[in-house]
Order: C-alpha cells, then sequence, then structure tokens
C-alpha cells in the first residue's frame, strides 16, 4: 500500500509542487542526487574511478512537454557524452526514451536518438535505454532493436525489469542478438494483469533471467567489459538485494563466466560497502548517478523501493523543519 501510494506521488504534479518546495526535500534527495550540475556528477564520477568503480551519467528527466524540450536534451545527454570524452573518465550515460520525445511524436523521439548514437560512436560510449513503465515497453524495444542494427551493440544497451511477466521472453529474443542488457527488478506502480504482485515472484524472475543472460553471454562469447570501463558485458545485474547478489555469483560460477564479462550495478547513495566488497574481489561495478533539477520522480521512486530511504527522508524532515 505504501509503496502504491510514493509511486502515485511519483507522478502527482500538486504533489511534486509542495515536496519540491521544502528544502528538506533537497537536502534529503542529495543522498542520491549527484548535484544540479554536470560539474557535481562529474566530481562523483572521478570519486568513484579513484576506488576502481565505474559510472552511468544520468542528466534526469521524463515525459518532456514539447518537441523543443526533447531536443534539448538530447543536446544535453550529446553534450554529457562529449564532457565523458574530455575528463577521461571512466562512464557511460543512461536516458529515458520520454525525456527525448517518446510520448509526443516517435519519429522524432528516433531522430533525437540515433543524434545521440551518433555521438556516442564517434566518442567510443555506450548508452543504457532505461525502461519505462509497462506502457512503453513496445516501443522501448522497438526502438532499441532498431538501434542496435544500425550502430551495433557495443554502443547500446537497453533495460528489463524482473516484475513484468513478459519480461523473460523479451530477454531470451534480446539476447539472439547478443542483446547487452541490464536486469532490475522495476520502480513503477503496474497492474496485477502485466506485473507480479508478490516480491518473492519477482525476485525469482530476477534469478531466472540472471540465468538466461549468463547463458547468452557464453553463447556469444563471454565479451568482457571494456579496459576503459565504458563497453559493459553483456549481462548487468543491477540490484542492492545481498541474495540476489550471491545467486548471480553462484550462477555465474557454474557458467564459467569470467568475472570480467558481468558488471553488477548499483544506486549513488546506497550500499557504498557493497559496491566496494564486489570490486575488491574483482566483479566490474557500475553506480548510477543522476543528476540536474529534475530530481522529484526518481527521489520518490527511491522511497518506495525501500523503506529505510522513507525513514531517512522522514528523520530529516522532523530533524531540520521543512523550511
Amino acid at each position: 500500500m505504501l509503496r502504491s501510494i510514493l509511486l502515485y506521488l511519483s507522478q502527482a504534479g500538486w504533489a511534486r509542487n509542495i515536496i519540491t518546495g521544502w528544502s528538506v526535500s533537497r537536502r534529503a534527495a542529495a543522498r542520491f542526487i549527484a548535484g544540479e550540475k554536470l560539474d557535481d556528477a562529474i566530481k562523483v564520477v572521478n570519486t568513484l574511478n579513484r576506488i576502481g568503480i565505474n559510472a552511468t551519467l544520468d542528466h534526469l528527466g521524463e515525459h518532456t512537454s514539447t518537441l523543443e524540450k526533447s531536443r534539448q536534451a538530447t543536446e544535453e545527454i550529446i553534450a554529457t557524452l562529449r564532457r565523458i570524452d574530455q575528463e577521461k573518465v571512466r562512464s557511460n550515460v543512461s536516458i529515458k526514451l520520454t525525456q527525448i520525445g517518446l510520448a509526443l511524436d516517435e519519429t522524432v523521439c528516433e531522430e533525437n536518438l540515433d543524434a545521440i548514437l551518433h555521438a556516442a560512436v564517434e566518442l567510443g560510449n555506450f548508452v543504457r535505454i532505461d525502461m519505462e513503465d509497462s506502457h512503453w515497453v513496445p516501443a522501448t524495444i522497438s526502438l532499441f532493436s532498431s538501434m542496435q542494427g544500425r550502430f551495433g551493440g557495443e554502443h547500446v544497451g537497453l533495460v528489463i525489469q524482473s516484475y513484468l511477466y513478459r519480461s523473460l521472453e523479451d530477454v531470451q529474443k534480446l539476447l539472439q542478438t547478443g542483446s547487452r542488457i541490464r536486469i532490475c527488478k522495476g520502480a513503477y506502480d503496474e497492474p496485477e494483469q502485466v506485473a507480479f504482485p508478490k516480491k518473492q515472484d519477482v525476485d525469482e524472475n530476477f534469478d531466472r533471467i540472471v540465468k538466461e543472460l549468463f547463458s547468452g553471454s557464453v553463447l556469444h562469447g563471454t565479451p568482457p567489459i571494456s579496459e576503459n570501463g565504458k563497453i559493459p558485458p553483456i549481462p548487468a545485474i543491477a540490484t542492492h538485494d545481498e541474495h540476489r547478489i550471491n545467486h548471480a555469483i553462484q550462477f555465474a560460477e557454474e557458467a564459467k563466466l569470467p568475472k570480467r564479462a558481468l558488471e553488477f550495478q548499483m544506486l549513488h547513495g546506497i550500499r557504498r560497502d557493497l559496491q566496494e566488497g564486489l570490486a575488491e574481489r574483482g566483479y566490474p561495478v557500475r553506480v548510477y548517478v543522476p543528476f540536474g533539477t529534475e530530481w522529484y520522480p526518481f527521489y520518490i521512486r527511491r522511497l518506495a523501493e525501500r523503506p529505510a530511504n522513507l525513514w531517512f527522508f522522514i528523520s530529516n524532515f522532523f530533524k531540520k523543519g521543512s523550511k
């Protein structure tokens, strides 16, 4: 119930207007958001790189309201790719298709995505297309497949969410072409008609998909993470759930998958101890580093994922007040 309420609030304009007006909200969100500017995010990436952890930069934004804003977002993503190249940091980028116009005009979205991927190829980098709520899954997979055919699998990857019934079949189809896939549990409020309502079922499907990803990697020659940390291997395991991580390590050992042929992905501000521990064991680790002014939906979804995140916000609220 609490999760559903928070996910509703993440999309509610009235709630956004109220909560973003509280300075305590911005302070609490700073735990998960690198800052409002690209300079802030680059500093975080440099800190991560110094301890052997890679990054993916995400200039926050989704459901842009005009085509002009979608083109502006596209330019900002390309600027992020160029800044990564200039700073020589170990990072790629993540994007949402509704940020670059999917909800407005699919043709314009495709043009914007094409421009982003042209820049990624030019700079030898990689773009991960985030998966949004279930409504956008068919169009997202279609655009991803088209771009993978156009630019190659080393420059574009996709996110799949284990709470959707369709995801295992989607992964099996995508792996036929060696698609680079990030598996996560999912962070949207979905009806029982399309998503598993019980956590146990989501976890079990997550583990099944991880096994498929490892088998797919073996089938395609277990490509490792690139030496510069930008191009990921085929499987990217995105979770802070230690049970899922331990299962993944066990599956990888059984499949004889080299450590550098998979990577674990986590969020900035959550479980640095776990991130560093996996890196010390020789596993590639990538931290998702969001930045920008459009932090509200991302932040509320983080509160919905774990009660500890919500209590962190509440304790800050009562400790420092809402002024």
